[in-house]
């Protein structure tokens, strides 16, 4: 009988031995480094840098971050990354390495315009409100490529809107924007309403570090009629030979109805965009 009962209970399984968690510390910084390059970059930036000293001067170093451009695979990163290494920013002992930002923001071939198609009201840019001033519509006619399909709105006077981009705050540094092998391609879709014509400027400048032009495009394209079928037009222009000292780019837009009628009948503008590209070889 005690035989058969000892055969009913359940066998007690012994619990497995508690696994010892890696100390990253032990480790080699050239491992370590490698382990590192796995982590996102806003979580080295934000976590990995507070952990000790060393762990910091590796995230502020040079070495990391180009070990994790090396893994951008894409015809984007494999036209990137000798150029990068050819043009590696200056390092200073006492400011954090450039390729850092420049992994974070990855400024290359994104738009570096804000709130381009007025999802977020007037938010990032320096407005000039003429007539009854800017307002955000949804767009009459849709605009291929467009995160938002809503667009700012003119009135019967001129209104103007400005952005200026920092090209090294968004992650270039001066050694590349320097180099000859980038290019900036600046956008801007505008267009009417059916039944009101209206008229349309863009100015865009780059800028050295004084805030000195050393390079304009302007587009004044004849005004679109009354009666237009609600068209959106682009604009498109590339700065192809960009000189030495560019750190930003302005741009600059305004319009206005052509019937002076009070309200919003005057230029829609949606989608403006500037964008840098690595070169064509």
């Amino acid at each position: 009988m005690g035989a058969s009962a000892s055969r009913g209970r359940d066998a007690r399984v012994p619990a497995p031995e508690p696994e010892e968690a890696l100390d990253l510390s032990r480790l080699p910084p050239e491992l370590l480094m490698v382990v590192l390059s796995h982590v996102p970059p806003r979580t080295l930036l934000r976590r990995c840098r507070q952990v000790c000293r060393s762990w910091r001067a590796l995230v502020d170093g040079q070495a990391l971050w180009l070990l994790i451009l090396t893994r951008d695979h894409g015809a984007a990163g494999r036209a990137l990354l000798p150029l990068v290494r050819s043009r590696l920013p200056s390092v200073c002992d006492d400011k954090p390495c450039f390729l850092r930002r420049f992994c974070v923001g990855r400024p290359i071939g994104r738009n570096l315009i804000r709130n381009p198609c007025g999802q977020e009201g007037l938010r990032k840019w320096m407005v000039q409100h003429g007539g009854d001033g800017w307002v955000v519509e949804e767009n009459r006619t849709s605009v291929p490529g467009a995160p938002s399909q809503t667009c700012f709105v003119t009135s019967f006077s001129w209104c103007r809107k400005k952005q200026v981009v920092d090209l090294e705050e968004e992650g270039l540094w001066p050694e590349l924007l320097d180099s000859g092998w980038i290019e900036i391609c600046v956008s801007d879709w505008w267009g009417a309403r059916h039944d009101s014509g209206c008229m349309y400027r863009l100015l865009v400048q780059l800028l050295d570090a004084n805030q000195t032009v050393l390079d304009r495009f302007s587009a004044v394209p004849d005004p679109i009629q009354q009666w237009n079928n609600n068209i959106y037009l682009q604009v498109t222009h590339v700065f192809s030979n960009i000189k030495m000292g560019v750190r930003f780019v302005s741009f600059e837009h305004r319009g206005q109805d052509t019937q002076f009628w009070a309200g919003h009948y005057g230029a829609r503008m949606t989608n403006s965009s500037v964008i840098v590209r690595v070169r064509p070889s």
